[in-house]
């Protein structure tokens, strides 16, 4: 049985198990392509990573009939200063779970590594607005974070489209948690990502949050007030996002009764 509501603008959708909410959020992603081909030859989807993210992933890229020779692809955020071969690295993770299994048209990496992540900042955002993303697959952190906007670095005003972060320390944890780094002093201090707005401005967002470790996030996502204390809560502003959850995640919010 599915569960669903809404806060804000957020739509609200809680499934039994993960499985099942990626299951219904890689066809709301199938869904919106299949609108926007009839429109444009090429669709831009930017990709999240993440322990949210493998039921998302697995069901897509098993998805028979997927145009992925028409997507151009993207990724939120990258660490800076590690090769694209660790085991963390962003690059790597979307390699083994997407890239090396479908036939993209093109993926856009953020090359954490590069000597000038200036200058990688600068042209991932330029690559970015001549692709207009129609699509965003996004996660939300426990501290709160979209992308790597943690509390301390989130501005829902920022001028720019991607930058450098410096990573909070309870982000830090969750990276070492989830089994990325063998503990939270290995993970890099800063980090490259598409910003608060470049987010918000992607017409599509399709949220995933599954897992107990996430009840407690939802929770303030959904109730608190709308600010960078929790950068999450600002989905409730955007005219189409959805919020997919499992029992487990949503097990702190009675706001479905």
């Amino acid at each position: 049985m599915v569960r669903s509501t809404q806060v804000g603008t957020l739509k609200v959708q809680v499934y039994p198990d993960r499985t099942a909410a990626g299951l219904a959020a890689a066809g709301s992603v199938a869904d919106t392509v299949s609108k926007l081909q009839r429109e444009q030859d090429t669709i831009s989807v930017v990709f999240a990573t993440g322990a949210s993210q493998f039921a998302i992933l697995e069901a897509l890229t098993g998805m028979t009939g997927f145009p992925w020779n028409r997507i151009v692809g993207f990724h939120l955020d990258e660490y800076v200063e590690i090769p694209a071969g660790h085991p963390a690295s962003f690059r790597r993770y979307l390699r083994e779970r997407l890239t090396s299994l479908v036939p993209l048209r093109r993926f856009f990496e953020i090359n954490g590594d590069a000597k000038d992540p200036e200058a990688v900042c600068r042209e991932y955002a330029r690559q970015l607005r001549l692709a207009n993303p129609g699509i965003c697959l996004l996660g939300i952190g426990e501290n709160g974070h979209l992308a790597f906007n943690d509390p301390g670095e989130a501005d829902f005003e920022d001028p720019e489209d991607v930058k450098i972060v410096v990573l909070d320390a309870d982000c830090r944890e969750q990276q070492a948690a989830e089994g990325w780094f063998k503990s939270a002093a290995e993970v890099p201090e800063r980090a490259i990502t598409l910003t608060i707005p470049a987010i918000l401005r992607l017409p599509k967002l399709v949220v995933s949050v599954p897992g107990s470790r996430k009840a407690d996030i939802v929770r303030r996502t959904l109730e608190e007030a709308v600010s960078t204390d929790c950068p999450a809560t600002i989905l409730r502003t955007h005219p189409d996002s959805t919020l997919y959850l499992d029992e487990d995640s949503a097990a702190e919010w009675e706001g479905l009764g």
